[in-house]
């Protein structure tokens, strides 16, 4: 057991859909606010203060983006695709619209941009539609 526990050896692609799964789910909580007028409104008065341009348009595709990209991430269909623009999306949040103080203030969409380049990387795994729908179409 020990042993097991030191070793540099590990079965991520076991694990992986768990994590793909809770990264999913987390997202998708945040990008529900896009349902909620009084959330959006609180993002596009944000976005209108850092001077965004066209910030309804940009605060419901950030929120989209979210809501259907942690579906997409939880289903494991389209998982580079979806950790791609998740990717963007974190990264404008923490970078542009926080003040990159990834050690402090910006330190949860910092953890969610690192989780999803790690899908972006990993992709969807053995257990996901990816695997069963793209496998299928490449024989």
């Amino acid at each position: 057991m020990i042993r097991k526990m030191l070793t540099a050896k590990v079965n991520a692609e076991n694990w992986l859909i768990l994590i793909r799964i809770i990264a999913g789910l987390l997202i998708m909580v945040h990008g529900m606010g896009t349902f909620n007028p009084i959330h959006m409104k609180g993002n596009i008065d944000w976005l209108t203060d850092l001077h965004f341009p066209a910030p309804t348009f940009m605060a419901y595709l950030g929120k989209g983006s979210e809501f259907i990209g942690g579906i997409l991430l939880i289903l494991g269909l389209l998982t580079r695709f979806a950790a791609t623009v998740l990717v963007i999306n974190m990264s404008v949040i923490t970078f542009i619209m926080g003040s990159g103080k990834i050690f402090t203030e910006d330190q949860p969409p910092f953890l969610l941009l690192i989780l999803f380049v790690y899908l972006l990387i990993m992709g969807g795994g053995n257990y996901s539609l990816d695997k069963i729908l793209l496998d299928k179409s490449s024989k």
